[in-house]
């Protein structure tokens, strides 16, 4: 069992930069894949970037590629996503998520999620 809390979110122009935290409770957090998935209003839950337990393979969404990064910290039950040049059509709840059970950009097979941190980039 893993529960997963996020932090980080606020209000922020265009532009600007901004760190979310996922901190994970639960012995086998190093034996978890690791995801962040965003939804904006209205809209269908969607893939950010993931990293694989190692921390050295990292996948994106093209939207994001080269503006976030992802990262954990295995001795500290933590992952990261560090957003930089934040545009508008980034603003949305970010959700932290752990082990998937089918393919990484694949929000269904999660099987467990925090409850999200609000993200907005005003133009």
């Amino acid at each position: 069992q893993v529960q997963l809390v996020e932090s980080g979110g606020g209000l922020l122009q265009a532009g600007g930069s901004l760190r979310l935290s996922c901190a994970a409770s639960g012995r086998t957090f190093s034996s978890y894949d690791m995801a962040w998935f965003r939804q904006a209003p209205g809209k269908e839950r969607e893939f950010v970037a993931a990293v694989r337990r190692s921390g050295v393979s990292t996948y994106y969404a093209d939207s994001v590629k080269g503006r976030f990064t992802i990262s954990r910290d295995n001795a500290k039950n933590m992952v990261y996503l560090q957003m930089n040049s934040l545009k508008p059509e980034d603003t949305a709840v970010y959700y932290c998520a752990a082990d998937p059970r089918r393919a990484l950009r694949e929000y269904s097979g999660y099987n467990y999620w925090g409850q999200g941190t609000q993200v907005t980039v005003s133009s």
